[in-house]
C-alpha cells in the first residue's frame, strides 16, 4: 500500500463530538477518486484530540467506508500503553497499516523512541510507517535512528518531513542507500511534496489530496510518468502557500467548508476557524486549484 497518493482528511468535529457524517463523506470522495491509500487520523486528521473511543469510531468509518482502498489510521499517544491500545482498535477496525508519530511531553530520546517502535512493532499484525513531523512532535530523527528503526520487520514505510527542492535528489538518494528496500520512503508537507516524488520518493502523504484528492493524483502520476508538471503545481500554489501561513489543519477546514463538505466549526477548541478575510483567501486558492 506505501506507494503514489496517500490522502489524509480532515476529520471534522466541535465541541459536540465528531460529525461522522461529514466525515464518511470526506472518505467515500477519496474512495471515489482511486487514491491509493487513505490516512485517518494524520496530524490534518486531529488525532490527539480525541479520546480512545472517538479514534476508534473514525477508524472504523474509515475502513467502511473507503470501497476496499487500503487504511492507515494514526496510532500515536502520549505513552506507550496508549499506543497499544490503539493499534488495537485500528487492527480491528480492519486498518491496512498504522502510522505512528513519537508523540511527547518530555523530550525524547533516540533510545526511548526506537524503544517504542521496537514495543509496538511487536504487537502489530500490519505494517507500521514511521510518522516524522517535528512541527508538531518536536522530536527530530537522526539518519542513524531512521536506518535503526527501519530494520525491524514490521516497519514498511517512513514519512518524512518536506525538502527543498535543491536539496531533495541528493537527501531522497541518501536515505534510501540506508534503508532496506523493503520500506518504502514518502514525503509529507504538500509545498514541497513534488520536489519529493521527483527525485525518488515512492509515495506522497498529502494533506491536500485529503480534500481535493484529483489533483493531487493528477500530479502523482504525471511525476510518475516523466510529464511536465509546471502547471498543476501553479494552481495549487497559493492554496499550498496559505498551509504555511495559516497551518494546513485550519486551512482544510475552511476548504471544506467553501465546498459545503462539511459544516463550521469543524475543529476541536483551542483551534480557531480562519476569519473572514482568511476564509477569501482560501475560497480564491480552491477556486484555482478546481478551475
Amino acid at each position: 500500500m506505501f506507494t503514489g497518493l496517500s490522502a489524509f482528511p480532515l476529520t471534522p468535529t466541535d465541541e459536540e463530538g465528531i460529525d461522522e457524517r461529514a466525515f464518511a463523506g470526506l472518505v467515500t470522495r477519496l474512495a471515489q477518486a482511486g487514491v491509493d491509500s487513505i490516512g485517518a487520523l494524520g496530524s490534518t486528521g486531529g488525532y490527539p484530540y480525541f479520546d480512545r473511543a472517538e479514534r476508534a469510531a473514525v477508524g472504523r468509518i474509515a475502513v467502511e467506508n473507503a470501497a476496499g482502498i487500503p487504511v492507515m489510521i494514526g496510532i500515536g499517544a502520549l505513552r506507550t500503553r496508549d499506543v497499544l491500545a490503539l493499534a488495537e482498535d485500528a487492527q480491528q477496525a480492519g486498518a491496512s497499516s498504522v502510522l505512528l508519530a513519537p508523540v511527547s511531553y518530555q523530550q525524547l530520546t533516540e533510545d526511548e523512541v526506537f524503544g517504542l517502535y521496537a514495543e509496538v512493532a511487536q504487537e502489530l499484525s500490519v505494517p507500521l510507517c514511521v510518522y516524522d513531523n517535528p512541527g508538531t512532535t518536536h522530536f527530530t530523527f537522526s539518519d542513524e535512528l531512521y536506518a535503526r528503526i527501519a530494520e525491524l520487520p514490521a516497519v514498511g514505510a517512513i514519512k518524512i518531513p518536506g525538502v527543498p527542492a535543491e536539496q531533495a535528489t541528493e537527501r531522497i538518494a541518501a536515505l534510501r542507500a540506508l534503508l532496506p528496500e523493503r520500506v518504502a520512503l514518502g514525503v509529507s508537507g504538500d509545498p514541497l511534496a513534488a520536489a519529493g516524488l521527483q527525485a525518488g520518493a515512492r509515495l506522497w502523504f498529502s494533506v491536500l489530496g485529503g480534500l481535493l484528492p484529483e489533483p493531487c493524483l493528477a500530479l502523482t502520476r504525471a511525476i510518475a510518468g516523466g510529464e511536465p508538471v509546471g502547471e498543476l503545481t501553479m494552481r495549487m500554489r497559493p492554496l499550498m502557500d496559505l498551509f504555511l501561513r495559516y497551518g494546513s489543519i485550519r486551512v482544510v477546514a475552511a476548504a471544506a467548508a467553501h465546498l459545503g463538505l462539511v459544516e463550521s466549526p469543524a475543529l476541536p477548541k483551542p483551534l480557531r476557524e480562519l476569519d473572514s478575510s482568511a476564509r477569501a483567501e482560501v475560497a480564491a486558492a480552491v477556486r484555482m486549484v478546481t478551475a
